[in-house]
């Protein structure tokens, strides 16, 4: 198992759309072979800061089987736009 995180900077101002679209978006990745659960977090300090972690099978269920996907398309049309900057999308895994 692989752990994705993503610290997500939203255009502020954007806030709440943006968590109300991600409720939306997130049929989109948890559809995906591979896929075993995800979360996000607000930052209490910075209203506009998430993290979003996501559990993978395996790197390439997310860097493959995912970001090739028709998901995926949906998931950047409904999500992308509000990021500022783009995230670094970085992968873990355990020790």
């Amino acid at each position: 198992m692989i752990t994705e995180i993503a610290m997500l900077y939203i255009k502020e101002g954007s806030e709440r759309q943006f968590e109300i679209d991600f409720s939306t978006a997130s049929k989109y990745i948890s559809s995906i072979n591979g896929y075993i659960n995800h979360k996000i977090l607000k930052c209490l300090e910075q209203s506009h800061k998430y993290v979003l972690i996501v559990e993978w099978k395996s790197l390439e269920d997310h860097t493959i089987g995912f970001r090739t996907s028709p998901q995926y398309q949906k998931w950047k049309e409904i999500l992308h736009h509000y990021y500022e900057p783009f995230p670094i999308v970085e992968h873990y895994k355990s020790l």
